[in-house]
Parts: structure tokens; C-alpha cells; sequence
């Protein structure tokens, strides 16, 4: 999702068409006349099992549309994307990272669906997925799966402290239990000093945000005091383990670092669990999840929502046999088997039941429903190039007055988005 486009596009005049007229013209024909149906899913987005059969299930019910599905790559997608956007060659369909979607719809390449949205229920979609879809009021991207973070919890350490995880339900009490667990060469929890995802739920359970916009300018808003808040609570939990100050979860990967079996908890999605394994296989059957606490009882901590969208290029010649793969794949019978194919969380909150039975997908699914995304604005990818939020986190956590540091970031993160737009 760190990629975004460079150059503005003046893909209107140069298509000339419009969503009406491109919809009933011709394409390219595949065996028997069939309409072939380009689309592109990223690498691990679904099982090739499940590939399979969607495709096999959607064309038997529309025998005039041949599926052929490319899997692309997450390193290097925008400037791809980008570049078929502008060219009279698109896929039909395009799966995005959900924050990605205004960046594209910026450039005039994106079919608008906002008279679609009824039709496929939208009043339900996770707010994560649905609004970084949305651009300047219309809507672009169709949410098709979510991901984010919960706490992944060492079930027989919880035990040995008589810790019960379901008690965790509120800020105040993951702190007192952590707080049990931070003792006897033991990390209660492992948190990088700059792992910023966890950071803005913070901030948003506060009821602030990393930036908002203003008279159509975009600033960045850490100096306000929910901000300011978070950051206290984020340094006091970090400190009940050994986490770096100065490097995010990947360096060194948080998950190596739990199965080593001297750390408690981590905050990772469900599949850091598998990699803790995959480093410790005695550690298999002893991790459990639940979702990050919230400030008051009742109310999960709010957390970045991962995940993608599913997007219609102008240029498609197939618009309606793109909405209808679209509609397909994003409807409730295809998300519930989505969700327990690859432990996703479906599009919408009245799905949640069916991930019941995944401990680590049901843990996400209750966070999910009070999931954010980053700035909607294409100069978000600025902030991510060289982001200042983490050398912040790293000047307060060291001991950097937290005001002075944040209004330093937040100009910062003015700056950024300034230029990236």
C-alpha cells in the first residue's frame, strides 16, 4: 500500500466513453464466442482451491462469461496499476489495497459504483473497507475482505498468573494483567516502540485521528490531546516488556521473538500465531486471541483495518460482466466461504458469525467492526515513504517531551501529504 501514483492522468478525454457506453461494447471473445473476463487478485488474497471453485460456480451460472484470473504482486502493484489505468488494455477487474482505492480514483481511471452500493447492501460493509473505497463523495471500491490486528496471547502463561484472556475486556484490565506477566525474565508483552497501526487504534479509541482536513488542505493532528493520550497509554504499555524503542515489528519479527517462549503477548493478526509455530512447533496449541481492549467495558479497542477492495476500470469493455463478478464475489455466500477458507474477515458486520469457529478470525471480526482506515488522501503516501510517526514514537519513548515531538511530527506529516498530492 506504499505505492502511489506519480503523474496525473487525462485518461477522460483520451478513452472518450462513459460507464454506459463501454458497458454493451464488444471485447475480446474467448472459445465459443464466450466474453473472457480479465482479473487480477493478489498473491495470497485466496487459495487457489478456492479460486477454483468460484470460478467454476460463477460461470456455471453464466456459461457466457470465461474467468481467467491473473495473481499479481503485492511489491510494485501501483505503478502496474497505474499503468494499465492509463492504457485502453485494463483487467475487468482489479483487486487494491483498500487504502489504495483513492489514489486511483483520483486519476480518473475508476469506474463510479455509488449506484451500486444499495444493490449490494452496503449500509452493512466494515467502515475500514468502505470509506478509504469512497473518493471526493462517489464510491469506487467494492470492500472484499478484511485483516487486522488482535492480541495473540501464550494460553499457558495467561494460566500459570490465573489470567483468564475473557476477562480482558478493558484497557485498564489488559494493563493489570500484563502488568503479572512482566515479571521473572518475562516480557509481559512485546510491543516495538514503533509500531504505529497499533498506535493510531489508539488514537482513535481517543477520538482523535493522525490528520483531518481542512478547507481542502490536509494537516496532521498528533498534538491534539486524544492524540496525546494515546501516545501516554502506548508508552505505558510498552514498557511492560523489553520491545525495541527504535524499530517496528518486522525488525526483529515480533513473531521469532515470541517463540522464544519468554514473551506473554504480541499484537499481530492471527497469522503471526502460525509463524510463532513454524519457529517453535512445542508452542503449537498454546496461543490464543483475543481482540485489542477498549477504554470502557463493552467496546473493543479500535483498530486499522486491513484488507482490499475490488475496483472497475473505465476502460473495462465488460462492465457488466465485471459487476456481476464483482457482486459475486462480495455477496454473503461466497464471503462466508471466503472467510473460512483463508480466516478473513468477510466485507460486512453481519457476517461476523461466520468466522464463530475461528478463535483467531472471530477475535478480528469483533475489532473489524470499529475499524479504521489511514487519511483518505492520495498524499498518505508520502507519510508512509519516510514516515515520521515512528521516529515520534521513538523520541517519546526515549524520553522526548511528548507536545513539542508531536507537534514536530504533525508538521511533518503536513508537509508529506502536501507533497504527495
Amino acid at each position: 500500500m506504499k505505492h502511489r501514483l506519480l503523474v496525473g492522468l487525462s485518461l477522460l478525454a483520451a478513452v472518450g466513453m462513459s460507464a454506459c457506453s463501454s458497458s454493451g461494447s464488444d471485447g475480446a471473445s474467448g472459445e465459443g464466442g464466450r466474453t473472457v473476463l480479465d482479473v487480477w487478485l493478489m498473491r495470497d488474497s485466496v487459495s487457489a482451491a478456492f479460486q477454483k471453485e468460484f470460478e467454476k460456480g460463477f460461470e456455471k451460472d453464466r456459461p457466457d462469461i470465461d474467468v481467467r484470473v491473473q495473481i499479481q504482486e503485492w511489491d510494485g502493484i501501483g505503478e502496474k496499476v497505474t499503468a494499465a489505468l492509463a492504457s485502453n488494455d485494463a483487467p475487468d477487474v482489479i483487486e487494491t489495497g483498500n487504502t489504495q482505492v483513492a489514489q486511483f480514483a483520483q486519476s480518473g481511471g475508476l469506474l463510479d459504483l455509488s449506484d451500486k452500493v444499495s444493490d449490494l447492501r452496503g449500509a452493512s460493509w466494515l467502515k475500514g473497507l468502505a470509506e478509504p473505497g469512497a473518493w471526493q463523495g462517489k464510491q469506487y471500491g467494492i470492500p472484499y475482505y478484511a485483516a487486522n490486528r488482535v492480541v495473540v496471547y501464550r494460553k499457558d502463561l495467561f494460566a500459570k498468573a490465573g489470567i483468564d484472556a475473557s476477562d480482558i475486556t478493558t484497557r485498564k484490565r489488559w494493563i493489570e494483567a500484563t502488568r503479572k506477566l512482566d515479571k521473572g525474565g518475562r516480557q509481559g508483552i512485546y510491543l516495538p516502540g514503533q509500531n504505529w497501526y497499533t498506535l493510531a487504534g489508539f488514537v482513535w479509541d481517543e477520538g482523535g485521528d493522525l490528520a483531518a482536513e481542512s478547507g481542502g488542505t490536509w494537516h496532521g493532528t498528533l498534538d491534539t490531546p486524544g492524540a496525546l493520550r494515546a501516545m501516554a497509554f502506548y508508552k505505558k504499555l510498552q514498557a511492560l516488556g523489553d520491545g525495541p524503542k527504535d524499530s517496528d515489528e518486522a525488525n526483529p519479527p515480533q513473531a521469532e521473538v515470541m517463540a522464544k517462549e519468554q514473551v506473554a503477548q504480541i499484537i499481530s493478526t492471527p497469522g503471526g500465531a502460525n509463524v510463532v509455530v513454524q519457529n517453535n512447533p512445542a508452542l503449537e496449541g498454546k496461543l490464543g486471541f483475543f481482540p485489542v481492549p477498549g477504554k470502557s467495558e463493552g467496546t473493543p479497542g479500535a483498530v486499522f483495518t486491513g484488507g482490499s477492495d475490488l475496483v472497475i476500470p473505465l476502460v473495462s469493455r465488460h462492465h457488466d460482466a465485471a459487476y456481476a463478478f464483482v457482486k459475486e464475489l462480495t455477496g454473503d455466500a461466497w464471503q462466508r466461504k471466503l472467510a473460512l477458507a483463508m480466516s478473513y474477515v468477510p466485507n460486512r458486520t453481519t457476517l461476523a458469525p461466520a468466522v464463530a469457529g475461528d478463535p483467531g478470525a472471530s477475535a478480528m471480526a469483533v475489532g473489524a467492526a470499529r475499524g479504521h482506515a489511514t487519511p483518505n488522501t492520495p498524499g498518505w503516501a508520502a507519510v508512509e515513504a519516510k514516515n515520521p510517526i515512528k521516529d515520534y514514537m521513538t523520541a517519546v519513548l526515549t524520553g522526548k517531551d511528548p507536545a513539542d515531538e508531536a507537534a514536530k511530527a504533525s508538521a511533518a506529516l503536513t508537509r508529506a501529504m502536501k507533497s504527495g498530492t
